[in-house]
């Protein structure tokens, strides 16, 4: 005969195991769905220093930039082909914040995409799309510095807004063009159905890329990053040579002041400066992280997930980077940061304010 204390053990046994059964279920990212992906097992303290570290560089890629576009756009001084250019790579960083950081910041931190299959396509394309065009952005503004270091006086002639309109339909077209078609045609994902049915599950968002894809996706930072290191060595070589020069007629004639040609040219040189250090910190961001996705291909994708994402959020902060070097190095833009905060720039004429010290 069965007693009260033959069944103990039981009952024991089965709210045991309900209690592991909801233990895991709340590890899941679904937890009443079947197949689901399984959660980062971050602890609240660690959860939420991420989520202050990555909110953080999504708030500054969209307010910094924010900033750049409002500045250049609104401030009749800042009207120059080669500040078009400079404002169109601020919209593409913006555009990195607005769209892709918030919610890498989720999958990252959570390690589940809440945001449907739909949007995860959308979402990589736009990774890929906005960061290849700041690529080609800044590859042209190098472009632009060489050849305003180079003759100052002729450049307004030889750099037009039409040309830097075209500068720019090219750098977003050849970007989103190959952004989308990456992902959307499959291309991406070829030659990996194997690894993708083993990462497939309720909540993801990884899509893998192959080999070939990933050496297009080198030689597409490859070719722009060798004509900017290039451009730049010849503006470094230029800039030295002029400074020489300028130092040479000033113990000569022992002028007072610099002549307008030589103003001209140790202007375009601090821009030419202030923009390769914004190159470099681009080339230091982008690097590690294409270097290890051939090292991962190759090898058949032994990148931990944390490493994977540390190398990601680098490549996301370089969206936050410009604005704080542009802050740093020209009096012009600090100026127009404080009217655009004090809400002077709402007041009539604000356009024709004078942003460039006397």
């Amino acid at each position: 005969m069965a007693t009260d204390d033959d069944s103990f053990p039981w009952d024991q046994d089965s709210i045991l195991s309900r209690d592991l059964l909801s233990a895991l279920s709340s590890q899941l990212c679904y937890e009443n769905l079947n197949g689901s992906c399984v959660r980062s097992p971050y602890s609240a303290g660690p959860r939420l220093i991420l989520y202050a570290v990555f909110g953080f560089g999504a708030v500054l890629a969209v307010c910094g930039n924010l900033l750049v576009m409002t500045s250049i756009l609104h401030f009749r001084q800042l009207h120059s082909p080669a500040n078009f250019l400079v404002a169109s790579l601020a919209c593409a960083d913006f555009l990195v914040g607005l769209t892709v950081m918030p919610f890498s910041m989720v999958r990252s931190v959570e390690g589940c995409w809440y945001f449907g299959d739909t949007y995860c396509k959308l979402h990589t394309s736009f990774d890929g799309s906005f960061c290849f065009s700041s690529l080609f952005h800044l590859c042209f503004i190098s472009v632009d510095r060489y050849i305003a270091v180079s003759d100052p006086l002729i450049y307004p002639t030889r750099f037009t807004a039409s040309v830097s309109g075209k500068c720019i339909t090219f750098s977003w077209l050849l970007s989103i063009i190959y952004g989308f078609s990456l992902i959307y045609t499959g291309a991406s994902e070829a030659g990996l159905e194997d690894l993708v049915s083993a990462l497939t599950c309720v909540g993801g968002c990884q899509i893998p890329m192959n080999q070939n894809c990933v050496l297009i996706n080198f030689l597409f930072f490859l070719v722009p990053t060798l004509v900017m290191m290039t451009v730049y060595s010849k503006i470094f070589l230029i800039a030295k040579q002029q400074a020489q020069n300028i130092e040479k007629m000033s113990k000569q004639t022992a002028r007072a002041s610099d002549s307008y040609k030589d103003r001209v040219s140790k202007r375009e040189r601090k821009a030419a400066k202030t923009l390769g250090i914004a190159v470099a910190a681009f080339l230091l961001s982008w690097l590690p992280y294409l270097i290890d996705s051939i090292i991962d291909v190759s090898l058949g994708f032994i990148t931990p997930t944390y490493v994977y994402e540390i190398l990601v959020w680098i490549v996301y902060y370089n969206s936050a980077m410009n604005p704080l070097i542009y802050a740093f190095f020209y009096p012009w833009f600090r100026k127009a940061i404080k009217l655009i905060v004090t809400g002077k720039i709402l007041r009539q004429n604000s356009s024709t304010a004078n942003l460039f010290p006397e």
